[in-house]
């Protein structure tokens, strides 16, 4: 399959980076590290801004008391346990700065109950280009829903990672290429020129 040329307007195209804070960037997390997928991120943010793109950054939260966590039967459980102090940051190498967007939600993909389809469209966002932590939870559910919302979807390959190299793998080749275009962060960088 040939790659087509990368093409984007910065006017409707929008950053959207997944929980880059600091109790996630903290994990082992592969074929990339936590700290290859803030650096790479940042570069994005960084070329976004100065375009006047929209940037936006999305990290997960839950209320003290933890009742607004999904809870519904699983075979394997998230961790329960409260947070520690400080877990829900956005690193400080991506922000925020001013004219960002943030979005907080309370489940992997950042579309449900957050507004964030809303404040696209207001911004006459198009296309998304996605990037974060963890490939096959955060970032896929962002690209499903985003996808099935009819934006246009580029995956930043080498601005995200997963618990394993396998499952990252996975999600790259097997799903990504069926929701949008899977690109490495030089060539979408290259593509906003």
């Amino acid at each position: 399959m040939t790659e087509q040329k990368l093409m984007l307007d910065p006017k409707t195209t929008a950053l959207v980076l997944i929980d880059l804070q600091k109790g996630i960037v903290s994990r082992n997390v592969a074929p990339h590290t936590a700290s290859e997928v803030v650096a790479r991120s940042a570069q994005m943010a960084e070329r976004f801004r100065a375009l006047e793109s929209t940037v936006v950054l999305v990290h997960v939260s839950f209320s003290l008391d933890g009742r607004d966590r999904l809870t519904a039967p699983v075979d394997e459980p998230m961790a329960g346990a409260s947070p520690p102090p400080g877990w829900d940051e956005i690193v400080p190498e991506i922000g925020p700065q001013s004219g960002d967007l943030v979005v907080v939600k309370h489940q992997w993909g950042a579309f449900y109950e957050t507004g964030l389809d809303l404040q696209l469209r207001r911004r006459g966002v198009q296309t998304i280009v996605l990037g974060g932590l963890v490939t096959n939870f955060g970032v896929e559910s962002t690209a499903r829903d985003a996808y099935e919302r009819g934006y246009a979807v580029v995956l930043a390959e080498d601005a995200m990672a997963s618990s394993t190299a396998e499952a990252h793998a996975f999600a790259v080749q097997s799903v990504f290429p069926r929701l949008g275009r899977v690109r490495s962060v030089a060539s979408i960088l290259d593509a906003l020129k």
